[in-house]
């Protein structure tokens, strides 16, 4: 028998395969867009919305292996619990059963056949690449042309694979299989793990069933063994993560070898007691993807209701010990970039955050002035480097989600954003410059005049409110809001030409110190300078809002 006419056609259509679905879920993941982002909030619900969310993102990315890497990116960044995390995972394991329906439709939808779809799939998508001009266009065209080259890919395999029908040591190889689970569900984990992909492990399933090479016994335990082996990807994925990420990847392994070990348990006890016959016959594609639903949803509702216990063990098993999350750490996750739309969710949760912080900066600042207290000074320049370190880490993130394949809304999101963090870090800028200032008036035992005291009160508390409301419009994308910082903003710029001019007249009259004027006018620049970058942040979200 010619084996190299057969492992050379079968790894092409193998790469096919695995290329079709990149392509296709590209193209579903664009298309999706804004509302992939939005399905992020859903996670504060409950652990069955995770479940829902987990099936959806899976379904639309074809890889339950890619969205267990995103819990693991998301956990390590703080922003998913163990709890909310769980729910995904399940859910995944249930998305990632559509490529096997889609392959099988071949059997239960004659005209959906490779030789009829593919090629009419593929040439109606380039027409639509070629023609179309919008984004959107393109979108669909890459689904339709992943689909076609995904199609061409399995029937290439069941082609290359189908003169080893003949063959007595191959069948046997399955035959021995189904009469040895646990070398079954091996099999089945090691393919899933050396290609990282349990559709592409299913697929290859289905193309060696479509040359009825494969028994029904031996294929139960594959699959089982298969959703074992997609684990390997969120495991790997969390070396170097925090315990909680890692945390996180055990318990997806939990989920499916208990999964795994209680429906080998029913499918021995079926297939050598109850059935033996059924057990020896040959499997269909559409039995595979059928057998695969079955599994994971039946795996999803017998272990939902125990799935606190199973974080319990996993945090045993990796001595995880809930400890806080470091928040003056950038809590963004490069793991999370496999899917751009929920990255970019994910960052602007993170300039919010960041947002906050300096928020709090600028509460100490309004006080600083006047109370020269050197552990406020200390915190300020503190809390300083903390937003430094987050500006220059979500600016780098930015620009990565930046270089992935993003539409035009999200770039000008990006942009947006880039913006917004650069104009917070300013403040954070100005915050320890005032802190400087009072410092300054310690060190020479100077203070304001009561006028100027009071006069700088004023200016302080409109800047700190106009900040304030730029965060708050931020994180609501509220419109009102940003229409009051505009607002204070102009309020803060006549305060500030109103005062210099009246404290220039008191230091012509020598009505305060020039340590104390200098420090006066320094701050009025930079509480003007700040309410600027207030404004600025409010203009963004008015511009994202339309």
């Amino acid at each position: 028998m010619d084996y190299a006419g057969i492992i050379i056609p079968f790894v092409g259509g193998l790469g096919m395969f695995i290329y079709g679905m990149q392509i296709m879920a590209q193209g579903l993941e664009n298309a999706a867009g804004s509302r992939m982002k939005s399905l992020l909030e859903v996670l504060t619900k409950n652990k069955f919305f995770g479940v829902l969310l987990g099936a959806l993102i899976t379904a639309v990315i074809q890889s339950s292996s890619a969205t267990t890497v995103m819990v693991v990116g998301f956990v390590n960044a703080g922003i998913m619990n163990l709890s909310q995390a769980m729910g995904v995972i399940m859910g995944a394991n249930i998305g990632t059963t559509v490529t096997g329906w889609l392959v099988s439709s071949m059997e239960w939808a004659k005209f959906l056949s490779p030789a009829n779809l593919a090629p009419i799939a593929i040439v109606v998508g380039v027409i639509l690449m070629l023609a179309g001009k919008r984004r959107s266009t393109k979108d669909i065209s890459s689904i339709i042309i992943g689909f076609g080259i995904l199609f061409i890919g399995i029937s290439t395999m069941s082609s290359a694979v189908s003169p080893l029908e003949e063959s007595e040591g191959f069948r046997n190889i399955f035959v021995a299989l189904g009469h040895n689970p646990f070398m079954g569900i091996i099999a089945g984990a090691l393919v899933t793990a050396v290609i990282q992909s349990s559709s592409a492990s299913v697929g290859i399933l289905q193309s060696l069933a479509a040359a009825g090479l494969v028994p029904f016994n031996a294929a139960i335990y594959i699959i089982m063994g298969q959703n074992i082996g997609t684990c390997v990807t969120a495991i790997i994925s969390s070396v170097g993560a925090k315990k909680t990420a890692k945390t996180a990847a055990i318990m997806h392994l939990l989920f499916n070898i208990i999964g795994t070990v209680i429906f080998s348990i029913v499918a021995i006890v079926f297939f050598q007691v109850i059935n033996p016959e059924m057990g020896t016959g040959m499997i269909t594609q559409t039995e595979i993807s059928a057998v695969h639903t079955i599994f994971n949803i039946g795996t999803t509702l017998l272990l939902f209701p125990v799935s606190d216990w199973i974080i319990k063990l996993a945090k045993k098993i990796q001595k995880e010990d809930d400890a806080a999350v470091d928040e003056t750490k950038v809590l963004l996750d490069e793991r999370v970039l496999e899917t751009p739309a929920i990255a970019l969710q994910t960052v602007s949760r993170e300039v919010c955050r960041m947002g906050n912080v300096v928020k709090g900066t600028m509460e100490k600042a309004e006080q600083v002035l006047f109370t020269k207290d050197q552990d406020t000074i200390a915190d300020i320049r503190e809390e300083e480097s903390v937003a430094d370190r987050l500006c220059k880490g979500i600016t780098d993130y930015l620009l990565k989600i930046s270089s992935l394949s993003i539409n035009e809304k999200e770039h000008q999101h990006v942009a947006s954003l880039l913006q917004i963090v650069s104009d917070m870090e300013r403040v954070s800028d100005y915050c320890e410059n005032i802190s400087e200032y009072a410092e300054s008036l310690k060190k020479q035992k100077a203070s304001l005049s009561d006028v100027g005291a009071s006069e700088m009160k004023e200016m302080l508390k409109v800047c700190s409110e106009s900040f304030a409301y730029a965060v708050e419009a931020l994180e609501e994308n509220s419109s009102e809001k940003a229409k009051l910082v505009l607002e204070r903003e102009d309020q803060a710029d006549d305060l500030e030409v109103r005062l210099r001019t009246e404290h220039m007249k008191r230091l012509a009259d020598n009505q305060c110190s020039t340590e104390a004027g200098i420090v006066f006018l320094d701050t009025l620049t930079g509480l003007e300078r700040i309410s600027d970058h207030a404004r600025n942040i409010a203009e963004e979200v008015l511009a994202a809002l339309g």
